[in-house]
């Protein structure tokens, strides 16, 4: 028996995972996985999961609140930042660790070849990589305390302090309504990329 190592997606496409060309990566498989794929492992209070596109649609935002001078195409990089997980689901932080660098570097490749595809380099930029991973655990403290039942003493411990939040009130949405706003996201940003 053949050790397979490619995901079919709805497109039709065959991703490599151990060595993913931009060429089988297509948005809306993308938008698809990323909208199906629970936050949290699912624990969130709410109706629907929160899922990672809902998450990726906050750092996006997050991002541009931050900097407020950020590049479409920079936003768009945030948009995208956990856009493996469309193949590899999303593990929590304490999984990734346990489970070591080989995961980290699966998430790279994949991360690098999404970049090439949509027209953005395959390693960003320190301060942009700075940006977005600030933006991510912003989100992560924002999830935490609105969605995850930690507590605000809970969520600063563990992502950070924010002397400045935005006021967003976050509500879980279903797969295929989450799925188009990531879709029209992208589509919104990507015009400025090229």
């Amino acid at each position: 028996m053949t050790t397979r190592a490619w995901q079919r997606m709805l497109s039709g496409r065959r991703l490599d995972l151990l060595d993913p060309s931009p060429l089988d990566i297509e948005i809306e498989d993308i938008a698809h996985g990323l909208a199906r794929v629970a936050r949290w492992n699912g624990q969130t209070a709410g109706r629907s999961a929160f899922s990672v596109a809902q998450h990726s649609l906050l750092v996006e935002q997050l991002a541009g609140f931050i900097d407020r001078r950020a590049e479409p195409r920079w936003r768009l990089a945030a948009l995208l930042h956990d856009a493996p997980e469309y193949v590899v689901g999303d593990l929590i932080s304490p999984f990734k660790a346990a489970v070591g660098l080989d995961y980290k570097q699966l998430e790279r490749k994949l991360l690098a070849a999404i970049h090439l595809r949509f027209g953005l380099p395959a390693r960003l930029p320190a301060n942009i990589t700075k940006l977005i991973k600030r933006a991510d655990r912003m989100a992560a403290y924002l999830e935490a305390t609105q969605l995850a039942g930690f507590s605000e003493s809970e969520g600063r411990r563990f992502f950070g302090r924010y002397a400045k939040l935005p006021p967003i009130e976050l509500t879980p949405a279903p797969a295929y309504s989450v799925k188009t706003q990531f879709i029209n996201r992208f589509e919104e940003l990507l015009p400025y990329v090229r």
